[in-house]
């Protein structure tokens, strides 16, 4: 790995459940602003061991070294095994994400404390064309319980727009040792999250000896706080950077 694509990786965006790559739009325009290379895919959001199948196939056609930021139920998809096999993933950047060990599922760890407002009245379960089913938030709830410091309008917006889950993905267990065991991680915690409380999100961050930051937030931090989120990126970049240049 030389010094030039240490300093000048490709960040890529993966959002979570419930949302799409627009997720990460401010994001996108600020790490663009500052000349960064940016990838934002689609996950399919069917399983965990396919959506951390389908990532690292995005990752294997990037050239150079690669940061990884995920959101959400993303933060599973980017600690999986078949992620951490790929060289070229050089640090991780967990935004109000799921950080699971070996054996954990999303659903698992989010029961860990108490808070989280992902309960059964407050979703949606429906079969889906394919003969599966999608979980989504009900769209009357989805600001409190998403993105309560959104602006309302776009709250709305979000809330008909939403990216279903199959909801088996949550109880899917990580398979092996998690990326976060071999790569440097960094972790912004939300302190007004409703969908991921912030003691889980603690919890786990300095369990995986993420570098952590902590923003008044809801759980849609890459909507309400882009600029923090973007400079938490920017840090990792940097990080990774200074490492390689000293090697």
């Amino acid at each position: 790995m030389n010094v030039l694509s240490i300093s000048s990786p490709t960040i890529v965006l993966v959002h979570g459940a419930l949302t799409d790559a627009s997720v990460w739009n401010d994001v996108i325009r600020r790490l663009q602003a500052s000349d960064r290379n940016v990838v934002a895919p689609a996950l399919p959001m069917r399983n965990l061991t396919g959506d951390a199948a389908y990532l690292a196939g995005v990752i294997d056609r990037i050239p150079g070294t690669v940061i990884l930021a995920g959101h959400s139920y993303a933060g599973a998809v980017i600690s999986h095994p078949a992620v951490a096999a790929r060289a070229s993933v050089a640090a991780l950047v967990y935004i109000a994400a799921f950080q699971p060990d070996s054996g954990e599922s999303a659903g698992e760890l989010n029961a860990k404390f108490p808070g989280s407002l992902l309960t059964p009245e407050n979703l949606l379960v429906e079969p889906n064309p394919l003969g599966g089913q999608d979980l989504t938030l009900r769209p009357e709830r989805f600001a409190e319980v998403y993105a309560a410091d959104v602006d309302p309008a776009l709250a709305a917006v979000m809330a008909v727009a939403q990216r279903p889950l199959e909801p088996a993905a949550l109880g899917e267990s990580l398979p092996g040792e998690p990326t976060w065991r071999t790569r440097p991680s960094w972790a912004l915690v939300s302190t007004r999250d409703r969908s991921l409380p912030p003691e889980i999100l603690r919890y786990m961050a300095e369990r995986a000896g993420s570098r952590i930051v902590e923003v008044d937030s809801s759980h849609a931090a890459p909507v309400s706080q882009p600029a923090a989120v973007t400079d938490l990126i920017l840090a990792a970049v940097s990080s990774v950077a200074d490492a390689g240049l000293r090697r």
